[in-house]
């Protein structure tokens, strides 16, 4: 089969312009060339593929059904060049983002919002999900980057660090004030609000999880909610104190509407950027991605 494919081709072409001659000059090669190419196919086949006269040549009945398949096969071929033409002009391609509904919205949309304006024949699909879940499918190739915290094992990822976030305890002026009312001596916080925290399965919520650890601090009273989002607006209604990140309650902050909550010893801020697995195929989206983070 492989070493049919040229006489394939030059049988093609002479079955469409039914002359040897012409087949000839648009091949670019002799005549002579030409049919013994043709005389070859048909020796290899055991067929007669070509009726020959003065006037030119007629496909057999044979030769019809054979031309029928090879018209199909290099009109799929050309198809497949010219796909392949329009993505490489157009710069068609496509980019999987794994990040958690968090930084999704926070970083992750600003820097698509502009990606998109340049590249906007790149289709980009963002699974929403947990830093743990998108590492392992950096891992898996079923993703090509990820928004994520620093990951700990910087030998299998490269980390492009788009800079610090920072938790914090936040709540509303009144909530704090009502719960000075309530408590009799002005007792450690974590012992006596309600604390809202992202559901255990979170990366953040271990980080935090592990700053409690690590300072001894017991909450008492825990709400678990689903997202940062929620979070923020619990907060705002004045359901308790919530742990946030600073960097996406600046507004509420500088209105008033929520204040921080001072603590003995800071949570350490953490890096965030945009990652992938070392051993990855770069696609020329993914390139294009890349090129424009650190343009960024």
């Amino acid at each position: 089969m492989d070493q049919n494919l040229s006489l394939y081709r030059i049988f093609n072409c002479v079955a469409e312009k039914e002359n040897i001659s012409h087949a000839a000059k648009l091949l670019y090669i002799s005549q002579p060339a030409v049919s013994k190419a043709i005389s070859s196919l048909e020796e290899n086949l055991n067929i007669t593929l070509f009726i020959r006269s003065s006037r030119g040549v007629k496909l057999t009945e044979e030769g019809k059904i054979l031309y029928e398949y090879t018209r199909n096969a290099f009109d799929t071929l050309q198809q497949a060049e010219d796909c392949i033409k329009r993505i490489h002009n157009l710069g068609i391609g496509q980019l999987r983002i794994g990040a958690s509904s968090t930084l999704c919205k926070f970083l992750l949309l600003p820097y698509l919002k502009d990606f998109v304006k340049e590249y906007p024949h790149i289709k980009i699909m963002i699974e929403s999900q947990s830093t743990i879940h998108t590492l392992k499918k950096l891992e898996k190739n079923t993703l090509d980057i990820g928004l994520v915290a620093k990951p700990d094992n910087e030998k299998s990822f490269h980390f492009s660090s788009l800079g610090e976030i920072e938790d914090i305890f936040v709540a509303t002026p009144s909530y704090l004030d009502n719960l000075k009312l309530r408590e009799e001596q002005d007792e450690d916080i974590f012992s006596t609000a309600n604390i809202m925290l992202l559901d255990e399965q979170n990366v953040t919520r271990k980080y935090i999880d592990e700053y409690f650890q690590l300072n001894q601090i017991q909450p008492n009273h825990i709400l678990e909610v689903t997202g940062m989002d929620l979070l923020i607006e619990f907060a705002k209604t004045g359901l308790g104190v919530a742990c946030v990140i600073k960097e996406f309650v600046l507004p509420e902050l500088e209105e008033g509407t929520l204040v921080q909550i001072p603590l003995k010893m800071p949570v350490k801020k953490r890096e965030v950027g945009f990652t992938y697995h070392r051993n990855a195929f770069l696609s020329d989206s993914m390139q294009k991605f890349l090129n424009f983070i650190q343009k960024s």
